[in-house]
């Protein structure tokens, strides 16, 4: 195989709510920290170990409204999208490296209806929705029939 390949499948909680930075071209980039965690078990000292790590994630115009719109700080989410690394100059002039997710794809795994008391009068998340019948349609149909010749 002569190509390369740069994706990253993250599921995880946000660490703090979407950040949002306009430009002047109606543009907008949301940020936002998404923790993962590992938690194994010791052999020697049979302990349980948890350790988190923690993700910078970029995502950019619609994306971004639609996730400072529905996602707030603790939510369970999953991300697809790139690694890319800045380098950038901070105050005091020094070169500065910040490696990012590059967020393409996401699907929002919290419930918000379970999260609140019982109040219909709350909306129903739009990639919830198209996520459930989504998955909804990929369900085979069974057949009673078993002619299949395998």
């Amino acid at each position: 195989m002569s190509g390369t390949l740069n994706k990253v499948m993250l599921i995880g909680h946000l660490g703090d709510e979407v950040k949002m930075h306009y430009f002047d071209d109606k543009n907008c980039v949301g940020r936002f920290p998404l923790a993962t965690n590992e938690t194994y078990t010791n052999k020697q000292t049979n302990e349980r170990v948890s350790n988190t790590e923690w993700h910078n994630v970029v995502v950019r115009n619609k994306a971004a409204e639609i996730c400072e719109k529905y996602l707030s700080k603790g939510d369970k989410v999953y991300i697809e999208g790139r690694i890319k690394t800045r380098k950038w100059t901070d105050d005091k002039g020094m070169e500065r490296y910040s490696t990012e997710i590059q967020c393409n794809d996401f699907t929002f795994l919290t419930n918000k209806n379970e999260q609140q008391p019982s109040n219909n009068t709350a909306p129903q998340n739009p990639a919830q929705a198209s996520e459930s019948a989504k998955s909804a349609n990929d369900v085979p149909l069974t057949d009673d029939n078993d002619d299949l010749p395998f």
